[in-house]
């Protein structure tokens, strides 16, 4: 039995090397299918991991409050005309709302840094208060934070992040050293962590953060103002009661329209959603729509193929080869060009993952995800071999052997 399950397997693998050149470009549709497959599939993957990481630097339990809504249908010009966001907003949400842990406000503006004859252009520059690193879920890697006294005194004091600590100073401890922003002089204090990048479009490494009265004083209020709230709760009822806390700061009346936004973490989980099923369905069809013009092509090449045999299978039953057997080598071949195709398939889109990983985002292929690429690629062999196999099963063997 198992010398003629061997036979058959080696007669399958000698038809496909006999049409080298018919079997590569049969393979085509399914490699394509496969590559589809496991680089979307390790795309998302990827997305997921950058998106994860991305949020836990918001925070679910944090809301944004300034002039914008982060992702919104409304005017754009509406929302510029909005008063301003003032200063004294957190500590007047923080005394009249008990869901209020902690605020901080943040002022932000793109600035150009030097140090030397190193520089830097287009760094985020944001001037907060000590109360940051309890809305924001930064570390502080070497040295320390800003202070309250450093914030009224209006110190020229800053900490960097991990982009501006290399580009600036290399390979030196830039703590206690002295940079120039916009001109001005600051001493470097603290060190954030490296955070990578956001959602992988820009590097959140790239920022340098001042008491917030040295920003006033220097920059004067040049820049957006932005509310940071830590709270306690329910997300949703958190939120609502902010929102009325602002209201009556804002001095709104109830027919009134919000003048100000509430953003959190939702609003880029149900953008990153529609993004993310954008890359899915867009994978699903080209893998489907590759699987099933690769399935068409393998089923008429082995058409092709069992009528050029037709004597040689005439022959084989005349000598004792049962239906099952020559059903078996068919469809073993089918099989076989099939799994050929998704393992080289499988390589590229390794290759490819790897690329990704390196120079996108960090991301690998799952290994669930090969072996349903595999899977896919063996089952599109069977549906394309199963009716050729029949057909070449079902040869009567003295009209196959007078076949010429």
């Amino acid at each position: 039995m198992f010398t003629l399950i061997w036979e058959t397997v080696r007669i399958s693998f000698q038809g496909i090397l006999e049409n080298k050149s018919r079997a590569l470009l049969t393979m085509l549709g399914i490699v394509i299918g496969v590559l589809a497959v496991t680089l979307m599939g390790t795309l998302i993957s990827g997305l997921d991991r950058s998106f994860e990481r991305s949020m836990s630097f918001l925070g679910k339990d944090v809301l944004f409050i300034g002039k914008y809504e982060w992702f919104s249908n409304q005017d754009w010009w509406e929302m510029r005309n909005r008063p301003d966001m003032q200063l004294d907003y957190g500590e007047k949400l923080k005394a009249a709302s008990d869901v209020v842990l902690n605020t901080s406000t943040v002022m932000a503006r793109r600035v150009d840094v030097a140090r030397g004859d190193n520089s830097l252009l287009g760094v985020q520059l944001r001037g907060t208060t000590p109360e940051y690193m309890q809305t924001s879920f930064i570390n502080i890697d070497q040295g320390r934070f800003i202070t309250g006294g450093e914030d009224r005194s209006g110190s020229r004091v800053a900490v960097i992040g991990a982009d501006v600590a290399q580009g600036l100073f290399q390979n030196r401890n830039p703590l206690g050293e002295r940079m120039k922003i916009s001109g001005v002089t600051f001493r470097v204090i603290g060190v954030v962590e490296k955070q990578g990048k956001f959602l992988g479009l820009f590097s959140m490494d790239n920022q340098i953060i001042i008491p917030l009265g040295t920003y006033t004083r220097i920059f004067s209020r040049r820049g957006y103002i932005q509310i940071n709230v830590k709270f306690a709760g329910d997300p949703g009822e958190a939120k609502e009661e902010v929102r009325g806390v602002m209201r009556r700061i804002r001095g709104l009346r109830p027919q009134d329209k919000d003048n100000f936004a509430i953003n959190q973490q939702e609003a880029f989980e149900t953008q990153y959603k529609a993004i993310k099923l954008a890359i899915g369905g867009t994978g699903v069809f080209i893998t489907v729509l590759s699987l099933v013009v690769g399935g068409i092509g393998i089923m008429n090449i082995m058409f092709v193929s069992v009528k050029e045999r037709t004597r040689e299978i005439g022959v084989r039953k005349a000598i004792g080869a049962t239906r099952p057997l020559i059903l078996g080598q068919f469809l073993l071949e089918a099989i076989f060009i099939c799994l050929l195709a998704g393992l080289a398939g499988l390589g590229l889109a390794y290759g490819g993952s790897r690329l990704i990983d390196q120079y996108v985002f960090p991301s690998t292929m799952p290994v669930w995800l090969g072996v349903l690429s595999v899977f896919l690629a063996v089952f599109v062999g069977v549906i394309s071999g199963i009716a050729p196999s029949f057909k070449a099963a079902r040869l009567d063997p003295i009209e196959a052997l007078r076949y010429e």
